[in-house]
């Protein structure tokens, strides 16, 4: 079709062939088209999707009670409660923008959060109450509680009269316009207001539902914190397939083994810990799970041990990663069919990789540092950088650090990796953890993975500490399954049967690993603890 062709007026988009692409609809369908299937699920509770949508359109007119308009910032400081899920249907459906906050953050940042993103009010459970308090008279910015007590100060949305309460969107007219501002960690400074856009939101949410296989049996259990990225995008997924969402406001392996029973979970997501805490939890259950469980997690690379005693219980596991400035997952990772009765070792091998883009993430490749690809050898390393529709508008108040990001038309995500033959990335550290050692380029991630493989290991951080000689050399912080489990010479010697000699710690630190909310951990506390 020619340029003319396409120019012709009446093929211009109109009202009734164009309508901005936003997540929020996902519940106005489920409401309308399967309106008494479970929707959400809590403690001893559970609400259909029309009882959920009445829940968000209640939340909504709340809202504009308090004259919040479009392009309004209304934060939230909320466990994954019900409510925290509705609030990501409810805010952005009048158009305002939804700020999740961390639940663990500091007076001081969630203050510096809520002037920084000029939010109209803050809206806390009560567990999270009393900060939420201190920082917004900080800031300036009205607070409410959550509660279901009635109380004419607090915010009820969990009462079972929701009348003929209707659930809408009226406030999306563009779907690049913001549905959410998440910040990042901060660990160098005061966190980035990461801005997403209501058509990106929509694309990686479906991207998600055909990457994760989710659809109408689909039982999600909310281990991944709603905070986090918008629970990667699955607070919009789940809807989208019809599944049901079974809300978990606190990390205890008693509660996720129960949850994941009585529910007849399918799926879950979080950060490697929390697998770990799970299997090596005391209560483990001795039996496997009735149905098998597809559990999405990212961060440091599965071992064979992880893998087999996850098979023991039923549950397959999908390697992810991606970034908040990604909306969560960008790659995955799923074990091939041919793979399926593979050995251990050889699905940890092949699960070790982030893989692949999934469906709506446009563009992923790994480039040299004069922005070439580097070879599918599986040995050259480069970036990882990204380009596509998931992908963050840009950094909230801050044009020099967005434009750095998106440098040369792509966005740098400053992970290394290398390309396989077949197309797959893996990750082998990030920039600022690789530890240059006399000269030579140690990794970080290749120590853990090898340190991680012995049975007394819990978890595994590899730092680099400053050395004389060497100028920097491995310093290792070990977090054992029983404290006098395993000592430094076993340690050292394991890791000399099994890597190159300069690339085996200099030292070892047995101690609690510090992490962050979604269980990452803190590498920049403990370089400042090795020196």
């Amino acid at each position: 079709m020619g340029e003319s062709r396409r120019a012709e007026p009446h093929l211009a988009r109109r009202e009734a062939n164009f309508q901005p692409l936003t997540p929020a609809d996902f519940l106005v369908r489920a409401a309308a088209v399967h309106p008494e299937r479970p929707a959400v699920a809590w403690e001893d509770r559970s609400w259909s999707y029309r009882q959920f949508a009445g829940m968000a359109a209640r939340l909504a007119a709340w809202l504009r009670e308090r004259r919040v308009e479009a392009g309004d910032t209304v934060s939230v400081m909320c466990a994954n409660r019900p409510e925290m899920l509705a609030a990501h249907y409810a805010a952005p459906a009048i158009g305002a923008v939804l700020n999740s906050i961390n639940i663990r953050l500091d007076v001081d940042t969630v203050a510096y959060i809520l002037d920084h993103s000029g939010s109209r009010l803050l809206v806390a459970d009560p567990a999270s109450f009393e900060t939420a308090r201190r920082a917004a008279a900080q800031a300036g910015v009205p607070v409410v509680l959550l509660s279901d007590s009635g109380d004419a100060d607090c915010l009820d949305l969990l009462s079972e009269d929701f009348g003929d309460e209707r659930f809408d969107v009226t406030g999306v007219n563009d779907e690049w316009q913001p549905i959410c501002v998440n910040y990042t960690s901060g660990t160098t400074g005061r966190p980035k207001g990461v801005v997403y856009h209501h058509r990106g939101a929509y694309l990686n949410a479906l991207g998600n539902v055909l990457s994760l296989g989710l659809g109408r049996g689909s039982v999600y259990l909310w281990t991944l914190p709603m905070f986090h990225c918008n629970g990667w995008c699955h607070t919009w997924a789940v809807t989208a397939a019809g599944g049901l969402h079974v809300c978990l406001d606190r990390i205890d392996p008693v509660l996720i083994h129960a949850a994941l029973r009585r529910h007849g979970v399918t799926h879950f997501s979080c950060a490697p810990v929390v697998l770990y805490m799970l299997l090596n939890h005391p209560e483990r259950p001795d039996r496997p799970l009735e149905r098998r469980v597809t559990v999405a997690t990212g961060g440091a690379s599965p071992t064979s041990s992880l893998i087999e005693q996850l098979d023991a219980l039923g549950i397959d596991l999908i390697h992810l990663y991606g970034l908040t400035e990604s909306y969560g997952p960008a790659t995955l990772c799923v074990l091939p069919e041919q793979l399926i009765d593979a050995s251990a070792a050889d699905k940890a091998a092949f699960l070790a990789r982030q893989g692949v883009r999934h469906i709506t993430a446009s563009k992923v490749r790994v480039a040299d540092d004069q922005g070439a690809p580097v070879a599918a050898d599986g040995q050259s390393l480069g970036e990882i950088q990204l380009a596509g529709n998931t992908l963050m508008a840009g950094y909230l108040g801050d044009a020099p650090a967005t434009e750095k990001a998106f440098l040369d038309g792509w966005f740098h995500t400053g992970d290394l990796a290398v390309v396989h033959p077949d197309g797959a990335i893996e990750i082998k550290d990030r920039l600022k953890d690789i530890i240059i050692s006399g000269g030579e380029n140690v990794s970080s991630l290749e120590i853990e993975n090898v340190l991680h493989q012995h049975p007394a290991v819990l978890l595994a951080a590899v730092v680099a500490m400053r050395d004389e000689k060497w100028g920097e050399v491995p310093c290792a912080f070990i977090e054992a399954k029983a404290e006098g489990a395993v000592g430094e010479q076993e340690l050292a010697a394991f890791c000399r049967a099994r890597l190159a000699g300069f690339k085996v710690p200099k030292r070892f630190v047995f101690r609690e690993l510090p992490r962050t909310a979604t269980g990452k951990i803190q590498k920049f506390l403990l370089r400042e603890l090795a020196g």
